[in-house]
């Protein structure tokens, strides 16, 4: 087994486990979605067979738990429609629109069906409309940045449903109504800071968790972060955290507040990973991105990843590799992170090192597929161990994986 094939194994035996338990909170925003399913449209109150899919929208700023309210309704409701759920994600970690064409590809894709080279956007998503026809299917359409995008992807199928995730209104496309989420209940807030706790600091002092909850504006990225913070260090009491936060004289918002404490908090070179995991394209990372950026061996940047991730800075991300995806609500926060902590130089030097490592890695999948070319096996021993792909097979996961990023 090669060091690289070593490296991965070990990155899955260490991985940090998801805080337990079930969905938290949002109990009335799940039964009015389930009951705008059944809603009757304005088509329908006007004698008309609805033409197109239902469409609901997830309303909510960036790190208010929008996504995953949406995927936690997904799940309840995907038994309903037979032929699968489909994902797109709208927009890239910085904020930039994807661009129709790409999106309508990548379901087509992941439908089956074919997407020709070269074709144009009114192309695709017209075949996307012809194979969703006479389908029963869920498109969920996350990070949506304006309704043109999602409004060209809705499917011509009455018994289709969409469900969007955007930061406002899909103001242009008819017969939406929107659940604009808020922070969590206190409960549901409270419950949250206990999975990274544990019981023991919030049964002794209920009043300084419900205190740290509504500082929070009980939004789940800013809980996570509080959460993780207080984890990290398990003789620290909720009520410290709680009156940092409270006498914190930056007008800044929560989750900015709680994401300076936290990244101050790293160790030196570990808070410098971290902003330069901001470099890295389409917001996911794996242990060679994180070398490539931060300059340092493969197995230390696992190392760090696995922290960061304990530390909810980043979500892993299931898969054939080991993989973390950066929280859109953290990218631009770090992003300017980023920039005020490293000179110029420093971020296109780091872009530049990924860039390499991205270029050898390709060279080395290639060249484990030609076992019987001279020349590949020549290229192969030039390559060093770690950058070395044990079978075709791993060299396919890997990149399938990073083809986003590639792209």
């Amino acid at each position: 087994m090669t060091d690289q094939a070593v490296d991965q194994e070990e990155a899955r035996r260490s991985e940090p486990p998801a805080p337990e338990g079930h969905f938290l909170g949002r109990t009335r925003e799940l039964k009015e979605l389930r009951a705008d399913i059944e809603r009757t449209g304005l088509d329908t109150l006007a004698g008309r067979k609805a033409p197109r899919a239902r469409v609901l929208l997830i309303a909510g700023r960036p790190g208010s738990g929008r996504t995953a309210l949406a995927e936690e309704f997904v799940r309840q409701v995907a038994q309903r429609y037979p032929d699968g759920v489909f994902r797109a994600r709208l927009s890239d970690p910085d904020g930039t629109p994807v661009p129709v064409e790409r999106a309508a590809r990548e379901l087509l894709g992941a439908l089956g069906a074919p997407a020709p080279a070269g074709a144009a956007e009114d192309e695709l998503t017209e075949a996307l409309r012809t194979t969703l026809a006479h389908r029963r299917a869920l498109l969920l359409l996350d990070d949506a940045t304006g309704a043109e995008q999602v409004d060209a992807l809705i499917p011509d199928a009455p018994d289709c449903l969409v469900v969007a995730v955007s930061r406002g209104p899909l103001t242009g496309i008819s017969d939406v109504r929107p659940c604009t989420l808020g922070g969590l209940d206190t409960k549901s807030a409270v419950e949250l800071l206990t999975r990274y706790t544990g019981s023991v600091r919030v049964t002794v002092d209920p009043r300084s968790a419900e205190s740290l909850a509504e500082i929070c504006a009980g939004q789940p990225a800013a809980l996570t972060l509080a959460g993780g913070w207080l984890a990290a260090r398990p003789q620290t009491a909720v009520s410290d955290l709680a009156k940092r936060l409270h006498t914190d004289p930056d007008d800044a918002p929560t989750l900015a507040r709680v994401l300076k404490l936290v990244h101050d908090g790293l160790p030196a070179a570990t808070a410098r990973t971290l902003r330069l995991l901001s470099q890295a394209p389409a917001g996911t990372v794996d242990a060679h991105t994180a070398s490539a950026l931060a300059g340092c061996s493969v197995k230390t940047a696992q190392t760090v990843l696995r922290q960061l991730a304990a530390l909810g800075l980043l979500r892993p991300v299931s898969g054939p590799l080991p993989e973390y995806d950066i929280p859109g609500c953290l990218h631009p926060l770090l992003r300017a992170l980023a920039e005020a902590g490293e000179r110029p130089a420093e971020l296109q030097l780091a872009r530049a090192r990924l860039l390499e490592r991205d270029v050898r890695l390709l060279q080395s999948c290639r060249a484990v597929t030609e076992p019987d070319s001279p020349q590949a096996r020549e290229k192969l021993q030039a390559i060093p161990p770690q950058l070395r792909f044990p079978t075709p097979a791993a060299a396919a996961a890997w990149l399938t994986a990073r083809r986003p990023a590639l792209l």
